[in-house]
């Protein structure tokens, strides 16, 4: 991600992964809803991006292969 190599390995092929998201704090909402909308093409929206009360964006998304994430940019000064 932001053009850093970066890899996961499951335990065998077939493992969905359970009882975990990746999180991913971003410093603006631009790149929030970039990174939400790359993650999402071919997954699923848990949580549509948007702003909140305590962040500037947040959205939930499982991607493609299946592994949730949570996307987060604070609010500026939080």
């Amino acid at each position: 991600m932001n053009g850093a190599p970066y890899g996961v390995t499951l335990g065998g092929i077939g493992l969905r992964p359970q009882g975990f998201s990746l999180s991913l704090n971003v410093p603006n909402a631009g790149e929030a809803e970039r990174l939400f909308g790359e993650l999402g093409k071919g997954g699923q929206v848990l949580y549509p991006i948007a702003k909140t009360f305590w962040s500037e964006r947040f959205g939930m998304v499982v991607d493609r292969f299946g592994i949730p994430w949570m996307i987060n940019c604070e609010t500026p000064g939080g």
